[in-house]
This record gives structure tokens, C-alpha cells and sequence, in this order.
């Protein structure tokens, strides 16, 4: 990386006061772009009966109307209009739960307030402020550079230049690029929609965003689906032809064998299953940041994560300072001020005094009882370490070289010369030699302690290179960072689930060994390799880390991208975690990116699928999780709808292979009141099934959302018992009136027998689609599944009892024979939904 060759002193405190910036904030507004103006929801609702299944059912209706049929027209326009007016309703709910989510990470800002930094929400930033950013922010208002050290800019959103640009003093930082590497204090010249930003966001809003993988699936399902059913109705329209009927009866027919098929209430019932996932997550701290995202994590089979915050707290504590003369033990609770210490305090104090003038932003504050850190946790625990140790920690005027990734290390000079801090590989081989060090860095790693080397120089000007030498050794810092206390089941889980793990950290090789060993990643292998260790070769790589509990550490940011190509090239689904700016490449090729929401950078957050708000590695378990039953839910309720697309298309094939001779059982306006009034809830109840103890047993699946199980259940098992129940109602309700198939109120009674007979099937099939394997059992945890039964026997009631729907329909309430023939259906279901099981587990049948 190339190094800043004019250093930059140390900038002034200043900044308005807090007064001056709430009276500019009332004047100017929030520093907020304008709300995205979405489409109208006007223009939103119409678009649901446009569709492609609209669009078939509205010519449908016209037929209906020329041929005479007026009822069905109506009906059929009733269909259109509920399930366009249900599909909008998930829309705009989902858009709005989305929004909610967005809301839950708000973008903040360091500024500078009565001389003092201070943490503020970006909405809060005004003209005047004086703005302190770093690496890994990202601007949140346009703002006239002042002073920087190392300092570089990725402008690409706004320019599409890729390599980032190192602005001097005077340029203007635009509102929305990231800081890459560096410092800079800079002061607000434009907020909110007077930024160069905002201008560029009212252009993208009017861009259509491309539809997700999923979406396009899912689109690709209905349209088959939807073209199978315009064929086979025209198909049998032919075919009643053929067989001498009227044509306003073949078209009755054909119409009827459509609609049978068409799955109306599919798309809705997917984006709700999402939204629903979406915002469990965002209830267990998982930020989705695209719903389709939900799939992708349910998909998962390889976690690369990092260590610091994620498998531990990120609760740094110094517990040990080694120094040529001595050690000093500190024992202190969290970050608060008073600690028990021993040792050579002296020298200790020499260490503690020059880490901290090279981190001098970061601190602990009291906020409601407890010390929190502001700022990066490790440097936080370096000022902790100085207070303790009664170290003035006060920073002279000074030119700053910022951490660097490639390096490991950062530096400050001042009038005491140049102290250096960082990674030992890379401080040590910059003093003289102490074989005391080496063995003192291998001891602290073997505990599982973080280290860092801290050196002094005597003053020098220039690069980075050029003061960073010549350096002597005042010590080592040993921090502390303990697991968390239920990382190790998280761990367990994974491996329950099948899913590969591998610890990908810029740490010392020792120090990861030791964490991972304690949490229960290292596999059996026990393989530790390095940054530099790793083949060049994409294949060579894969075949290396394709393993379960491999540790990589010393990790660069190119290295985790390569990692994360080797791994998908080998057919993973891989999750990688990232905080830093420059682990945005590797979370964007990740098939799933997750992000740290509580300590991350902006850049990790903005490339990322999943964010992670609490920096938790639980977390990332719980949302794989609630992806897999996610993808779980969406079978079920496919196969679901197409259980009972089987039986309402039954009674009109029966009906054209007897040549007529075998009176249909069911009217197309039944059809669609099953479809829409009895099918569509217990649809909808299935896709919030949560997750289940057998979630994360085994690999997750990675086949289609319909596979030959989902047809074989549909279209040999559940569909045919259904249809089976249904058309037996209805042929003993007409045995027993003697067959007289010229009796009109026969038929009708017999025709309501069989809409009962499904509808009562439905009730058994909503149960046995909870699960594919095991046998029905009580909708305990999903209560939506009761409320959903008993809305559709309140509208079974309703189309039986209330005129004038049974003479509408064409069905009447069953007789009391009737209503025992019926309620066969639902032991029928449920019989061959348990033999079907039984044969699956004993491995027998074609499934």
C-alpha cells in the first residue's frame, strides 16, 4: 500500500458547540436524503391483476360472459380482485417491514462538540460540524477536507473509478464514499438533499431493481405451472368437443380444469414466508438486508468466521504486560478504571504511555453505571491499561501513520519521538533482538492472549518507512478476550447440520489455535496454516481448507476473498463474516456476506447480505436456521396447493373419461371458492411454520422447491386420498338417492358432500404437510395453523348454509349421511399420509 510521503500534524480541538449545532439542526433539517418515493400504491395494487394468471383468469371471465354464463363472469372477476387485493396487502406489508429493518442500523458519526468527540447520529450532523473519520466509514455529508494522515477514499459510487483517491487538504469529501484507510478531520459544508448524493439518489431511484435468483424462480414455477394449465384446458375443451357436449359446456369445462390448476395465492405466500423469516431474524438480531437472502442462508455449508467479537466477547482487557526488565499483572473488571497491579509497574507504565499516543481516540465512557468503550475495544483497552497504571495519556502535537492492514502496525511522532504499536511479526524484526520476546509472544499465544508489540524511536520526518525504524523494544501487551459462553453449542449445531467451519482471523497463529481449541472449532486434522502459507492455486486452495475446523490465520483481505472463491469453486454455499473496509470484496463474493452491526465498519455493513447486530456467531446459526425452514415452508405449502389442485381437478377427468356418463361433482364456481375462500389461509399458516428440532440435523437441501418427493406426495400420496374421499362422498350420496342423476336436488346435495368432503380433506392435509417424514402431530408453535382451520370451517358453514351461496355454487348441505361420508376424507388424508411416512423410513417405495 502506498504510504503518505508529507506527514500531517495533529489537528486542532475545536468544533461548535452543542448549542450552535441543535440551532443550525432546527434551521437545516436532518442531515437525511429524501425518502425514496416508491411507486404509488395505487399503481402497486393494479399491477396485481395484470399478472399472468390475471391475465388468464380476466379472459376467462370475458368467455364466460359471451357465452352466456354471467354468474362465473362475476365470480371469477371476484377471484381476480380478493387475491389481487391479498397479494397487495403482503406487498406493502413486506416493503414496510423492510423499511422497519433499515431503521433498526442507523448510520452514526464522530464529530467534535464543545472541544470534546462525541458519537452522534448521521440525521444530526450540520453545516460547521467538525467531522473526525478513519478507516472503514463512510461519509455521511459532504464535507471540505481540513487535515489527514494516510488518508485514502473510495469514490467509486459516485465516479466508478475503482482505485481509490487520496484527496489533499481543501477537497471536498462527498457524502455516501468510504474511507479506505487513514485519518481526517473534515467540516460539513452540505447536509441532507443539498449533497452531491442526493442528486445521484433521485436518478437511482427511478432505475428498476433486477430481480432476485428467487424471484425468478419462483416465476419460472408459475409460469410452467400456468402454461400447463392453459394447455390441459385447452387440451380437454377439445376433448368434450370430441365427445358431442355443447360448447358453452366444453368451454364450462376447460375453464373449470384451468382454474383447478392454477396456484393463485403462490407468490403472496412466498414473500410472506420471507418477510416473516426476515423479521424473526431481525428479532434475534440478524439484520437481512435482502429477503432473498432468506433462502440463500437456509442453503449454507460452509462458515468462514472470524474470532474477535464473533466467537469471543470482544470485551478486550490487558491482563499482562512483558517488558526486557520484567512483567506487570493487572487484574480489572471490563473496562472500568480501578484494577489490582503487580509486578514491574515502572516499565509497564513506559509501554502503557506510548500505546497510547498511538491510539488516541478511543476511551471508555460511564453510561448508566457501566464503562462502555468508544471506539475499537483493543484500543479502549490500551487507554484502560494507561488510567490503571496512572499514565497521563495526553497527546502532544503529533503526525499520525494509521493502522495498516498489509503492515500490521501504526505509529505516531511526537516531541518524544516515534512510538510504534502492532503485531509482533511485524514490530519485532524492526528493534534489536531479545530472545526473551519471542518466547513471551509464543507463551501469550498458547493462552489464547491477543499481543502487541510496542517500540519507540528517536524523532525522524518523512513516510511511514522512514520513522519506523531503528526502534527499541519497551514491551508487550497481552489482552485478553474470553469465548462466548455458548459459542461451543452454536459450534455443535453446525456440525449437527453439516455444516463446515473455518476460523479466518488476522491473529497470531498461536492465539487462534488456542480459541479455537477452546470453543471446539479446531477439527481433527488440527490444521493452522497462514496468510502466507496458503497455495496459489485455486484448486490447491480449495482442496487445502475444504475441511471441517481449519484455522487460518495472519489472514490478509485479499486472502479471504480468494478463500471464499476456492470454497464456492468446490459447490460450498459460503457464509464469510468481515468488520473491516476492506473485507467488502470477500463479503460480496461470498454467497452470503455477514457483517458486525455493533463493532463493524460501514463498508462491511453496506456490502453485506446479513448483518449481524450483535456481532454474535449464535447469531449467524440462528438465521442458517430460520433460512432452512424458510425453504422448508415453501415446499410445504407447495405441496399443499398442489394436494388439493389434485382433487379439485379429479371430479372434471372422471367426468371426461365417462364421456359424460358420470355427472361432474364439482362446479367451476367451487373451485374457485376453494381456491380462494377454504385454501388459501392453511397456505399461508404453513409458511410461518417455525423451525423444528430436525431444522439442523443433516445438510441442508440445495435441490429446486418442487423435486420428485414434492410431486410424489402431492400427485401419488396426499392428492389422490383427497380425491379418492371426495369422489366416493359424492358417489354414495347419489347411491344412496337411487342414482337418479335427473333430480336436481340429488345432485346438488351430492355436489356438496363432495366440496365438504375436500374442504375437510384440506384440514388433514394443512396437518400432514407440517411435516415429510414424520407423522401428523398438534400445531403446537404455530398457532396461525388453528386459526387458519377454523376460518375455513366458518367458511365452509358460510357457502353451505347462507344464501344465496349454495344455489350460486351449485352445492347443498350434505344429509346426515352425507356429513359422515364427507368427514372420511380427513382419516383418509391422514391414513395415507402416515402409511406413505412409515414406507419412506423404511426405505420402500419410489421416493
Amino acid at each position: 500500500m502506498e504510504s503518505l510521503t508529507e506527514p500531517v500534524t495533529a489537528v486542532r480541538r475545536g468544533g461548535l458547540t452543542a448549542g450552535e449545532a441543535a440551532e443550525r439542526l432546527r434551521a437545516d433539517g436532518p442531515n437525511t436524503l429524501p425518502r425514496e418515493r416508491g411507486r404509488h400504491p395505487l399503481v402497486v395494487l393494479l399491477l396485481q391483476f395484470v399478472h399472468f394468471f390475471a391475465l388468464m383468469l380476466w379472459v376467462a371471465s370475458g368467455l364466460a360472459l359471451v357465452a352466456g354464463m354471467p354468474e362465473l363472469s362475476v365470480a371469477i372477476v371476484l377471484v381476480v380482485l380478493l387475491n389481487g387485493g391479498f397479494s397487495f396487502a403482503q406487498e406493502y406489508r413486506a416493503d414496510r417491514a423492510a423499511q422497519r429493518l433499515r431503521d433498526l442500523m442507523p448510520s452514526r458519526a464522530t464529530v467534535r462538540r464543545d472541544g470534546v468527540p462525541v458519537v452522534v447520529d448521521a440525521a444530526d450532523l450540520v453545516v460547521g460540524d467538525e467531522v473526525l473519520v478513519q478507516g472503514g466509514d463512510r461519509v455521511c455529508a459532504d464535507a471540505e477536507l481540513v487535515e489527514a494522515a494516510g488518508l485514502a477514499v473510495d469514490e467509486s459510487m459516485l465516479t466508478g473509478e475503482s482505485v481509490p483517491v487520496r484527496p489533499a487538504a481543501g477537497a471536498v469529501l462527498r457524502a455516501g464514499t468510504h474511507v479506505v484507510e487513514g485519518e481526517a478531520v473534515a467540516t460539513v459544508v452540505a447536509t441532507g438533499a443539498r449533497t452531491q448524493l442526493a442528486g445521484i439518489a433521485e436518478l437511482t431511484r427511478r432505475a428498476d431493481r433486477p430481480k432476485s435468483p428467487l424471484a425468478l424462480r419462483l416465476h419460472r414455477v408459475v409460469t410452467v405451472v400456468g402454461v400447463i394449465a392453459a394447455g390441459v384446458g385447452v387440451a380437454f375443451f377439445g376433448l368434450a368437443m370430441l365427445l358431442g357436449l355443447e360448447p358453452t359446456q366444453g368451454f364450462l369445462f376447460a375453464v373449470g380444469v384451468t382454474v383447478a390448476l392454477v396456484p393463485e395465492g403462490l407468490l403472496p405466500t412466498v414473500t410472506l414466508s420471507l418477510a416473516r423469516a426476515a423479521q424473526a431474524m431481525a428479532h434475534r438480531k440478524a439484520l437481512v438486508r435482502r429477503l432473498e437472502s432468506v433462502e440463500t442462508l437456509g442453503a449454507t455449508t460452509f462458515i468462514c468466521t472470524d474470532k474477535t467479537g464473533t466467537l469471543t466477547r470482544n470485551e478486550m482487557s490487558v491482563v499482562q504486560v512483558w517488558t526486557p526488565s520484567g512483567e506487570a499483572v493487572i487484574h480489572g473488571e471490563g473496562y472500568a478504571p480501578e484494577a489490582e497491579v503487580s509486578g514491574a509497574l515502572d516499565a509497564a507504565r513506559v509501554v502503557a504511555l506510548s500505546a497510547v499516543r498511538c491510539t488516541p481516540t478511543a476511551r471508555a465512557e460511564l453510561h448508566e453505571g457501566r464503562w462502555r468503550p468508544v471506539g475499537d475495544p483493543m484500543e479502549v483497552a490500551l487507554h484502560v491499561l494507561a488510567t490503571r497504571l496512572d499514565v497521563d495519556g495526553a497527546l502532544p502535537d503529533a503526525v499520525r501513520h494509521p493502522f495498516d492492514p498489509r503492515r500490521r502496525r501504526s505509529s505516531v511522532v511526537d516531541a518524544d519521538g516515534v512510538h510504534v504499536i502492532g503485531a509482533p511479526d511485524a514490530v519485532l524484526p524492526l528493534c534489536s533482538s531479545d530472545p526473551g520476546a519471542q518466547e513471551a509472544v509464543r507463551r501469550f499465544g498458547r493462552r489464547g492472549l491477543r499481543v502487541l508489540a510496542v517500540a519507540r524511536g528517536p524523532r525522524r520526518d518523512g513516510s511511514q518507512e522512514a520513522v519506523e525504524r531503528d526502534l527499541v523494544l519497551l514491551g508487550l501487551v497481552a489482552l485478553q478476550d474470553p469465548p462466548r459462553t455458548d459459542v461451543a453449542e452454536s459450534i455443535a449445531a453446525c456440525r449437527t447440520a453439516g455444516i463446515r467451519l473455518a476460523m479466518v482471523t488476522g491473529d497470531h497463529p498461536a492465539t487462534a489455535r488456542a480459541i479455537a481449541d477452546q470453543v471446539g472449532l479446531l477439527g481433527p486434522d488440527r490444521l493452522v496454516v497462514t496468510g502466507a502459507e496458503l497455495p496459489e492455486d485455486q484448486a490447491a486452495l480449495g482442496e487445502l481448507l475444504d475441511r471441517d475446523g481449519v484455522v487460518v490465520a495472519r489472514v490478509t483481505p485479499e486472502d479471504k476473498l480468494r478463500i471464499a472463491q476456492a470454497l464456492q469453486h468446490r459447490g460450498h454455499v459460503v457464509a464469510m463474516t468481515g468488520d473491516g473496509v476492506n473485507d467488502g470484496p470477500a463479503l460480496r463474493a461470498a454467497d452470503i456476506g455477514v457483517a458486525m452491526g455493533a463493532s463493524g465498519t460501514d463498508v462491511a455493513r453496506e456490502a453485506a447480505d446479513l448483518v449481524l447486530l450483535d456481532d454474535h456467531f449464535g447469531t449467524i446459526v440462528a438465521a442458517v436456521e430460520l433460512g432452512r425452514a424458510t425453504f422448508a415452508n415453501i415446499r410445504r405449502f407447495l405441496t399443499y396447493h398442489l394436494t388439493d389442485n389434485v382433487a379439485e381437478l379429479t371430479p372434471f377427468v372422471v367426468w371426461a373419461l365417462s364421456g359424460g356418463s358420470f355427472p361432474l361433482a364439482l362446479s367451476v364456481l367451487q373451485v374457485l371458492a376453494l381456491d380462494i375462500g377454504t385454501d388459501l389461509l392453511p397456505a399461508l399458516a404453513l409458511g410461518a411454520e417455525p423451525p423444528n428440532p430436525r431444522t439442523m440435523r443433516g445438510p441442508a437441501r440445495t435441490g429446486g422447491l418442487i423435486d420428485r418427493s414434492v410431486l410424489w406426495r402431492a400427485f401419488g400420496v396426499l392428492g389422490p386420498a383427497e380425491a379418492s374421499a371426495s369422489m366416493g362422498a359424492f358417489a354414495l350420496v347419489l347411491w344412496a338417492g337411487g342414482w337418479d342423476l335427473g333430480n336436481p336436488a340429488l345432485l346438488a346435495t351430492a355436489s356438496g358432500t363432495a366440496f365438504t368432503a375436500i374442504v375437510l380433506g384440506q384440514l388433514a392435509n394443512a396437518f400432514a404437510c407440517r411435516s415429510a417424514t414424520h407423522p401428523v402431530r398438534t400445531p403446537r408453535g404455530n398457532p396461525l395453523l388453528l386459526g387458519a382451520v377454523g376460518f375455513e370451517v366458518a367458511v365452509l358453514a358460510v357457502f353451505l348454509f347462507v344464501p344465496p351461496l349454495p344455489r350460486l355454487l351449485g352445492g347443498s348441505p350434505p344429509t346426515g349421511w352425507g356429513w359422515v361420508f364427507a368427514a372420511l376424507a380427513a382419516p383418509a388424508v391422514l391414513a395415507a399420509d402416515a402409511l406413505h411416512k412409515r414406507l419412506r423410513r423404511a426405505g420402500r417405495g419410489p421416493w
